[in-house]
């Protein structure tokens, strides 16, 4: 039956690989893209050139507007019947910076805009569009065990914070720096299996949601805002480890990825998938307090942008528990 798939960070790196994974395995899908303009016209018009089915929407992960627009836009092309009906959002992109000082246009620090609230909203905005059974993909990451097993000491763990303070700017020591920035994208990997684990909660029966961890991956975008000692290192020196079990290949982690979307891989709703099998996140990842207090702040902070979907179609978006 033909459906359709949300994707963002299917431009390059593991996403790019999942993307074209998930076309061939799955050829009646619909594979949206989301993306700023020209990367997503140019990438769908490579994947659709496979004679697939793709089409993009433009959008700016940083900012809450654009984001809000783009949901717009899907939520009318499938009540159009442009689109056929929605089984799967993954949200993939992600962004590390130097810092822990960059501030998003809606104030929010930019690391938590991209890695936390732009998932969010495309799941609050695009949950009552879902047809089940349904699956909603978040990548995480590894890094948020904060030990030298998972990240091999390249990563600060994360340092939870109240999410007041996490969204903004500067809530680690030392934020001007790279640990600063490292720290900020550890935790807001950390954030992330906090929500997928109210998502598993409050999502209705049919539309499970999944953590999905690809390891350690040399050779991505994720570096790009870097300095260009540790550029060179991504792209060089650090593929390299691929050879070891310390890493995981980009063509390697995109399978893994379109596993999960696909289903192939076994994980019920709320599962952290690490690479290729469900398994437990770290001890720290399960705390019903915290999950609730992010929920609720990520509901302030994204509330004018959640509020306006209703709009869309004169329909709620909230979600109630199991």
């Amino acid at each position: 039956m033909k459906h359709t798939i949300v994707m963002t960070g299917a431009s390059r790196g593991i996403g790019r690989v999942a993307a074209e994974q998930i076309l061939r395995r799955s050829p009646d899908a619909h594979l949206l893209v989301v993306a700023r303009d020209s990367s997503g016209a140019r990438l769908a018009a490579e994947l659709d050139a496979g004679g697939y089915t793709v089409s993009h929407v433009s959008a700016d992960l940083g900012s809450l507007a654009t984001v809000r627009s783009a949901a717009g836009e899907i939520r009318g092309r499938l009540d159009r019947g442009d689109l056929p009906p929605l089984r799967g959002f993954v949200g993939n992109a992600g962004m590390q910076y130097t810092n822990a000082l960059t501030e998003g246009p809606d104030g929010f620090e930019a690391t938590f805009a991209v890695n936390v609230l732009a998932n969010h909203l495309f799941v609050r905005l695009l949950q009552d569009r879902f047809t089940a059974p349904a699956r909603i993909v978040i990548t995480a990451s590894d890094t948020h065990f904060g030990d030298f097993k998972h990240n091999m000491g390249m990563v600060p763990g994360p340092a939870w914070r109240s999410p007041g303070v996490l969204a903004r700017t500067g809530a680690f020591p030392k934020p001007e720096t790279a640990a600063g920035g490292r720290t900020a994208y550890s935790t807001s990997k950390l954030a992330a299996i906090y929500l997928v684990h109210e998502y598993a909660r409050r999502l209705p029966a049919g539309i499970d949601a999944v953590a999905y961890n690809p390891g350690f991956v040399p050779g991505t975008g994720l570096a790009r805002n870097a300095g260009p000692v540790s550029r060179f290192a991504m792209r060089r020196i650090m593929p390299v480890m691929t050879l070891t079990p310390f890493a995981t290949s980009r063509s390697v982690a995109g399978r893994y990825l379109a596993n999960v979307v696909l289903g192939t891989t076994h994980a019920p709703t709320g599962s952290y998938v690490d690479r290729d099998r469900a398994d437990r996140s770290s001890q720290e990842s399960y705390d019903p307090q915290r999950e609730g207090e992010l929920w609720a702040a990520a509901e302030r902070f994204t509330a004018v942008d959640t509020a306006r979907a209703d709009t869309f179609s004169g329909e709620a978006t909230s979600g109630s528990p199991r």
